[in-house]
């Protein structure tokens, strides 16, 4: 798939707004996961404010705002007393989770951790549902793989977290 398709076809700024079964379930299974471990404050589909960041060399196709499927913060974005809500975050979160769609391309989802890095988000996974695999970065281009058949648990040595990944899939 070429990046000139995911630009021309994804609903918002780049955003891949179809999902799937494996995709939402996966998502669902990862944040329940997460949500156990007290540390974290999890959120799926939180918009993040990078209008202070440039990240035109990704190329994306985003502008001010990025959306990862899953995101944890070991302190929790807090909404001002005069604010109902916030549309937006501008803090980063601790972990940033993509879960490739199958209208996505592995290489756009590389990117978009790239971008996350520079934005300054500490860890961030790559899952492939129908692979069952998932790759945890801790900085760009160094990964771990953790796959359903040769591994019990995943290991986020940054955000130290450790997860049976066969719960993470279905």
């Amino acid at each position: 798939m070429s990046d000139s398709y995911e630009l021309e076809n994804n609903a918002i700024d780049g955003e891949d707004e179809m999902g799937s079964v494996k995709h939402s379930l996966t998502q669902v299974l990862i944040a329940s996961l997460l949500v156990s471990d007290s540390r974290f404050t999890i959120f799926s589909e939180l918009s993040l404010d990078i209008s202070q960041h440039d990240l035109s060399k990704y190329r994306l196709g985003i502008k001010d705002e990025i959306k990862p499927d899953v995101c944890a913060y070991l302190n929790a974005p807090v909404i001002p007393d005069e604010e109902d809500d916030l549309l937006k975050v501008a803090q980063m979160p601790d972990l940033a989770i993509e879960i490739l769609s199958p209208r996505q391309s592995v290489s756009y989802l590389i990117r978009k951790i790239n971008a996350y890095f520079a934005a300054g988000v500490r860890s961030c996974w790559l899952v492939l549902p129908a692979n069952k695999y998932i790759a945890v970065y801790s900085q760009p281009n160094h990964y771990k793989n953790f796959d359903v058949q040769h591994d019990t648990d995943l290991v986020d040595d940054v955000m130290d977290i450790h997860l049976p990944i066969a719960k993470m899939f279905r």
